[in-house]
């Protein structure tokens, strides 16, 4: 049986208002095979923004909702930061049971994550109830263009 990693941080008031943004974002924009991810970030001036991921029928071409939300934070507030980011997943109909669950960010939204904010806040499955991971926590030997790394 596979435990899951024990993250130190429990969730806060603020942790579960987050996930509460991302669940109401997908609720709201849920299309089966389309929008199953909603994702809601917090800059560190406190600012929410939501996005959902946008599939296409080209694969390559579908865009992570955590990158739509922080598209959406840069366009509004510049690089402002992220202080905490969380992806919801919608399970299909098909699915017997209909709770939407947080979910870990993929490679390539960890690495965005990172290059934004290598101090950012990752809210993360972790067993029963999610947790907090440091996004550096998530990425080790993270990929850097100098020749340090």
């Amino acid at each position: 049986m596979k435990r899951p990693h024990k993250f130190g941080k429990k969730l806060s008031k603020s942790d579960r208002e987050l996930i509460a943004a991302a669940t109401a974002a997908i609720r709201q924009r849920y299309r089966d095979d389309w929008q199953e991810v909603g994702a809601a970030l917090r800059t560190r001036s406190g600012k929410i923004f939501t996005g959902v991921n946008l599939d296409a029928y080209l694969g390559r071409m579908a865009v992570c909702a955590e990158a739509v939300a922080l598209g959406r934070a840069v366009v509004d507030t510049g690089d402002a930061g992220i202080e905490t980011i969380v992806a919801v997943r919608h399970p299909p109909p098909t699915e017997k049971d209909q709770t939407i669950t947080v979910v870990s960010p993929c490679g390539a939204c960890r690495e965005l994550i990172f290059d934004y904010d290598p101090k950012a806040r990752v809210i993360v499955p972790n067993g029963k109830l999610p947790a907090v991971a440091p996004i550096g926590e998530l990425l080790p030997n993270k990929y850097s263009r100098g020749a340090e790394g």
